[in-house]
């Protein structure tokens, strides 16, 4: 529902303003973004790698590939961050208007998500790699995997709304 609100308030914003982006705004880095992009959507393939891992009974598999999913999704925000500190210095803020503020505020909560998702991934890795999750205690790594599809499937629609359309 969070998202919803913010895509929806986006959305109208964005429709009612003249020019969009305004004048002398930066311009986002849509190459660099689609590309973080792909290392988002390739987290989400290992965390399928891992859930598979985890139905065979696989438990360093399951750990290993938990492990790349963190990694992966680490690197995502370790990307985004370059990215905010290249845009701020450029001169976009949350205060340098409705652009700044909805750029922000909605790349900022998708970052927040994915951030939890790693800490809550990161226990999860640790249990499994203590082997955890043997004998059929599987729902904490299946309810983290739902939350981290979650996660990475909504990213590619905040990228096309805020950074391509």
């Amino acid at each position: 529902m969070l998202f919803a609100g913010l895509v929806f308030a986006f959305w109208v914003l964005r429709l009612a303003a003249p020019v969009w982006p305004p004048p002398f705004q930066p311009r986002l880095p849509a190459g660099i973004t689609a590309a973080n992009t792909v290392v988002l959507l390739g987290s989400s393939i290992a965390m399928r790698a891992a859930t598979r891992a985890l139905a065979r009974g696989h438990a360093r598999a399951l750990a290993g590939r938990l492990g790349l999913c963190a990694l992966l999704g680490s690197l995502f925000l370790a990307v985004q961050g370059y990215e905010w500190t290249r845009l701020i210095g450029f001169g976009l803020t949350v205060s340098s208007g409705t652009y700044g503020s909805l750029f922000y505020t909605l790349v900022g909560a998708h970052a927040l998500h994915v951030l939890a998702a790693l800490v809550w991934l990161g226990i999860i890795a640790v249990a499994a790699a203590r082997g955890r999750f043997a004998g059929g205690r599987t729902a904490p790594v299946r309810a983290c995997a739902l939350y981290w599809h979650f996660v990475v499937a909504l990213w590619p629609l905040l990228y096309a709304s805020i950074y391509l359309i």
